[in-house]
């Protein structure tokens, strides 16, 4: 039996096929989209092609006070393959750069000379996430349960495993004071509530054994002293450029809902802390991201390791030391986990962003040995 569409019907049967039809044109639209997207999305693998100059993803949000940025240089991806790379530190004596694998378990190292990488320098390296050297050119690691150093000989000296009696959280970062050797880190105790990068302390607590903390080591009486604990997991940590401040980094929200994604400031007095203050947002657009590790050059500009919230964000962001207002960017693939300045000039900013290390020259040099 033949059926004899009425006009509802054919109304009906083509009002469909518009709507197939539209729907085919829209998914075929955002294929299309998302191919090109693709196309257009920056390639960094070794067989990639050159980036034309100047790199788009240095960005000059104040041209005036970021003057940092190099018209003929880009940025590089050294590295690929780590779970988590963390805490990069350079070695001048050595011209070599270090950083960790948490997950991995392991600590690589970067030659300068010809680009080598030696993929297990440590291992296993007890968790290790945050590095620097000493006066001496000795390693300092913050390993998942303490503060280490690698003597000359190769030989490994424990600085720190415990504060006011009870054990260390967890060790993340650390700086050097040349004057006094002093080491000041910081002790948020990740290591100790994640098995992904380390193993559950099993105390019910966000704050595995004490209150989350700065301390100060003083090297040569081997006393510690906490310094501050306003920030609720303190991170990062560094000088500024003519060490009268202290900078701290707080990733607390990443546990604390009332914590909030900024950088702290103090005032050194001595072997002290003094007039602690939010001095950076970093909020974006709406939007804020983790500050993670950061790094201080000559002019006294605060560069800052964030992530966790996407394209036009990730990377390392660049804040001025007097109103911490925002003044550069550079945008990476990845989440910045931390960054140090390096080379032969201390001109070379190196990246460590979730599984690769970067590298990018720049108009400026670090303002410490490491």
């Amino acid at each position: 039996m033949t059926r004899i569409l009425t006009n509802s019907d054919d109304t009906t049967a083509s009002n469909g096929l518009a709507r197939r039809t539209l729907l085919q044109g829209a998914a075929t639209l955002a294929a299309s989209t998302l191919l090109a997207s693709n196309a257009e999305a920056r390639e960094f693998g070794a067989n990639a092609e050159p980036q034309r100059y100047p790199d788009p993803d240095i960005i000059a949000i104040d041209p005036k006070r970021f003057k940092a940025k190099v018209g003929n240089t880009a940025i590089k991806r050294l590295y690929t393959g780590c779970l988590w790379a963390e805490g990069p530190a350079w070695n001048a004596q050595g011209q070599y750069l270090v950083w960790s694998d948490i997950p991995a378990n392991r600590q690589l190292r970067y030659l300068d000379d010809d680009g080598h990488i030696s993929e297990q320098f440590h291992k296993p390296s007890n968790e290790a996430n945050g590095n620097s050297f000493d006066t001496e050119g000795r390693q300092l690691s913050a390993e998942r349960t303490r503060l280490v150093r690698y003597e000359h000989d190769g030989s490994l000296t424990t600085l720190a495993e415990q504060a006011g009696g009870k054990p260390l959280n967890g060790p993340n970062d650390m700086v050097v004071h040349p004057n006094d050797k002093s080491i000041w880190f910081t002790d948020p105790g990740y290591g100790a509530i994640s098995i992904y990068e380390g193993k559950l302390a099993n105390t019910g607590s966000l704050q595995p054994h004490q209150k989350e903390a700065v301390y100060r080591l003083d090297t040569q009486s081997g006393q510690l002293a906490k310094v501050a604990d306003e920030p609720f997991k303190p991170n990062g940590i560094a000088f500024s450029h003519d060490y009268r401040k202290l900078y701290v980094c707080d990733t607390g929200i990443t546990h604390y809902p009332q914590a909030e994604n900024v950088v702290w400031s103090y005032d050194i007095d001595g072997a002290k802390l003094s007039n602690p203050k939010r001095l950076i947002d970093m909020k974006l657009d709406g939007k804020s991201g983790f500050p993670d590790g950061l790094r201080v050059d000559t002019e006294g500009n605060i560069w800052v390791g964030a992530g966790w919230v996407g394209p036009g964000y990730d990377g390392v962001q660049v804040f001025a030391p007097n109103d911490g207002a925002r003044i550069g960017q550079i945008l990476l693939p990845e989440t910045c986990a931390n960054v140090c300045f390096g080379g032969r000039k201390r001109n070379r900013l190196f990246m460590t962003a979730s599984q690769s290390l970067y590298a990018v020259y720049v108009e400026t040099q670090g303002a410490h040995f490491c």
